[in-house]
């Protein structure tokens, strides 16, 4: 952010909302950018077989499964 800041000519001081530099540079919001990098990730656990630890783990029913709030204890 700092890089495409210092490309328009904007400081900090200028209280400039990231999203409108983003757009005045022409680069991808951060939300599709996520996007694309979860969607390549599920696609290379799509393209493993079944017998495969992860895509075993994709069967697995986690509904049932209490988990703790907040931070672990200390031990």
């Amino acid at each position: 952010m700092r890089m495409l800041r210092w490309m328009c000519g904007y400081t900090r001081k200028d209280r400039m909302r990231n999203e409108y530099i983003r757009k005045k540079v022409g680069v991808a919001p951060i939300e599709d950018k996520l996007r694309e990098s979860r969607l390549r990730w599920f696609g290379h656990l799509n393209r493993r077989p079944i017998e495969a630890s992860v895509r075993k783990i994709e069967l697995l029913d986690f509904a049932h499964v209490q988990r703790g709030r907040g931070r672990p204890k200390k031990t």
